[in-house]
């Protein structure tokens, strides 16, 4: 008698739970109702094909008026990789603090809904990160190796918007508002709280908290095509930047911000040492008073070339005493940095935030003179030209620059104060 085999049982379906996201990159969008499908389409392609871990793609709308949502709500019906963040309040820092804030994926990262950063810069942005090599990553559009194309006046207002950090804040990583940048979840769960801005500045703001913390920033070289229909109020933003810097500076200066204590929680070595424990600091020799004199010259003569072609740019899209200020502040913090070093021999970073603001006193009187120069030809020839506008410029300059250096020889950069 032949056995009769049993019927196969079926197998039971098992549902696999969807992959925790390794990478989750926030798009921030106020009323890009046209250019956010374009985006999202290629981004989730680029990912798809070139990116080996699970990813999420998260719109965050901030209180678009147009169809902006809804575009985005199509987007995630479309996408299993792509959700949606509606904020009532505008705001870039304030959307990407509260989507990283929430988010499970151990890296974060946002990019312009523009896209103007070339994509196959994302990996090597977020490859350090994932590792555990660094802590934060940020896109340059300033290294040597970039490929850039956009007008004058964006370059010149970036480079010297990094400069302006460099003088004052002393930052080492290059662009600061790039927007392309990365930082591990656990980083941002410690920084964000302590970032007060919710604009433009929420990115300078969250670098410089982590270099001043001693966290590693990872730098990838990006090529980057500016966007012509660009709505970003530039003269809007540079006011805001520079009151962010001044209460940035202000926070560090005063203890506000718990620089030392983030770094004992991350590990770090005590700012101010190094390795071995010992002060970073290298005393200077002051140069004699002929060398001064010459070197401060050669500095002045730059900075003033500096500060007619940003008068010349701002002055293109803003008031002539609005450009003067702008153009005085972004050259008075290079020109005490340099006139610190170069013409007074002094090194190391002690007492350096108080000379910068030091600097911004004395320039003080160089915008009172510089300023009042410009009403006072406003009230002799009304209507003058942009060249008489310059000349006088340049006048009341020479004034302002034997009166610094007079005040930088015996009060900012004394050496008795220095050693103090």
């Amino acid at each position: 008698m032949t056995a009769i085999a049993p019927l196969a049982q079926p197998r039971p379906v098992v549902e696999k739970a969807p992959a925790s996201p390794v990478l989750d990159v926030v798009v921030p969008v106020y009323n890009e109702e046209r250019d956010l499908g374009p985006c999202v389409e290629r981004l989730h392609a680029h990912l798809a094909a070139a990116f080996p871990y699970p990813f999420r793609i998260t719109v965050a709308d901030n209180a678009s008026t147009d169809r902006t949502l809804v575009v985005a709500k199509d987007l995630v019906a479309q996408y299993d990789e792509v959700e949606v963040v509606h904020l009532d309040q505008k705001g870039r820092g304030r959307a990407l603090r509260t989507v990283w804030s929430a988010s499970d994926a151990p890296v974060l990262a946002y990019m312009d809904v523009d896209l103007s950063t070339d994509l196959a810069a994302l990996l090597p942005l977020v490859a350090p990160l994932i590792s555990g090599h660094s802590d934060l990553a940020i896109g340059s559009r300033l290294s040597r190796t970039s490929r850039v194309v956009r007008g004058a006046k964006r370059e010149i207002i970036s480079r010297c918007y990094n400069v302006l950090l460099r003088g004052t804040l002393w930052t080492r990583f290059s662009d600061a508002q790039c927007g392309f940048k990365a930082i591990r979840r656990d980083v941002a769960q410690r920084l964000l709280p302590l970032v007060e801005d919710t604009g433009w500045f929420f990115d300078t703001e969250l670098l410089v908290l982590a270099e001043r913390s001693g966290l590693r920033i990872h730098e990838v070289p990006v090529d980057w095509v500016d966007d012509p229909d660009s709505r970003v109020d530039v003269v809007a933003t540079a006011v805001a930047d520079l009151k962010g810097v001044a209460r940035v500076g202000k926070a560090l200066a005063t203890g506000a911000l718990p620089v030392a204590q983030l770094r004992q929680e991350f590990g770090r070595e005590p700012l101010g040492e190094t390795a071995e424990g010992t002060a970073d600091e290298t005393a200077g020799v002051a140069p004699g008073m002929t060398a001064q004199i010459v070197r401060f010259a050669a500095i002045g003569i730059v900075s003033t070339l500096a500060f007619l072609l940003l008068y010349s740019l701002f002055r293109t899209a803003m008031p002539a005493q609005v450009s003067n200020l702008l153009a005085l502040v972004i050259t008075a913090v290079g020109n005490t940095a340099a006139n610190r070093r170069l013409t007074f021999g002094i090194r190391g970073r002690r007492h350096a935030g108080r000379s910068q603001v030091e600097g911004l006193v004395v320039f003080g009187l160089g915008l009172v003179l510089t300023s009042g120069s410009l009403a006072l030809l406003d009230v002799l020839a009304p209507g003058a030209s942009h060249a008489a506008e310059l000349v006088t410029l340049v006048v009341a300059n020479l004034v302002a620059t034997l009166l610094r250096f007079v005040a930088y020889r015996a009060w900012v950069f004394h050496p008795r104060r220095q050693s103090a």
